[in-house]
């Protein structure tokens, strides 16, 4: 009679009955079994194929926002990552002008994901200026308002942009001057106008942002816009407009009589 007790014999055992008692695992079980393939590597399939067949407009923002996902997180469930950004922030544009500081609170969103966020948004200001890049702007004015808006609409701080333009009101050059506060920017007139003159430019068209998401003019904005229109007409430099960027929209000073 064997008796186990943790493993060990007692009474008359000998170490052949011990081990003959020792069961033999089959070789069949003794095989690690597979994984199963992960239930979103299907859903990655089924959405790529609809991006391909329908076009990127058959895909509401978080769905095109998983796409994008899919690179930068390639081992994980992308659904509930693009949900909580769009929850976060809005839209597909906020989620991309978030400061990579916000991004990262978002739960799935490290350091490496949100950086590649930000070069994302990069790529796609600079297509954005190649668009508007040496054309007519003035004939161009849709692409020169997407344009602003991908550059500023959501920044933090607010930002002073002047794009100089030639005689022909080609865009010769798109600097930003100043950089403030969340409700500030301190504007030069003598110094827009200097600048000006050092690119031989003949007009410009102001632009800063409101981070607050209001683009009505406040009556610095008027006030220090109108300073600058008169230290240009002493020079031949004149002011198209002056827009103002935020996340709910756009106003030009011009277009609301302003100016």
């Amino acid at each position: 009679m064997i008796v186990w007790k943790r493993g060990r014999m007692t009474g008359d055992d000998d170490e052949r009955s011990f081990f003959s008692e020792v069961p033999v695992r089959s070789a069949a079980k003794a095989r690690p079994v597979p994984d199963e393939k992960p239930g979103y590597l299907g859903h990655r399939d089924r959405l790529r194929e609809r991006f391909a067949s329908a076009g990127p407009d058959a895909l509401p923002d978080y769905e095109l926002l998983e796409l994008l996902l899919f690179r930068l997180i390639p081992r994980s469930d992308t659904k509930p990552v693009a949900k909580a950004l769009l929850a976060r922030f809005g839209t597909l544009a906020e989620v991309l002008g978030a400061p990579i500081g916000l991004l990262q609170e978002v739960k799935g969103i490290g350091p490496a994901v949100a950086l590649d966020l930000k070069v994302v948004a990069a790529t796609a200001q600079r297509m954005a200026r190649g668009e508007v890049h040496g054309r007519e702007i003035l004939s161009s004015w849709q692409l020169l308002l997407d344009y602003c808006r991908a550059a500023m609409a959501f920044e933090a701080r607010e930002q002073f942009r002047i794009l100089f333009l030639d005689k022909k009101n080609a865009l010769i050059s798109d600097e930003v001057q100043q950089t403030g506060t969340v409700d500030h920017t301190p504007v030069y007139p003598r110094e827009v106008v200097k600048r000006a003159l050092e690119l031989s430019a003949t007009a410009v068209i102001l632009v800063h942002n409101h981070p607050s998401g209001d683009p009505t003019p406040s009556r610095a904005d008027i006030e220090m816009t109108k300073e600058i229109i008169d230290a240009g007409k002493r020079l031949g430099i004149a002011v198209h407009d002056h827009i103002i960027i935020g996340r709910k929209g756009y106003a030009s000073m011009k277009g609301l009589l302003l100016i």
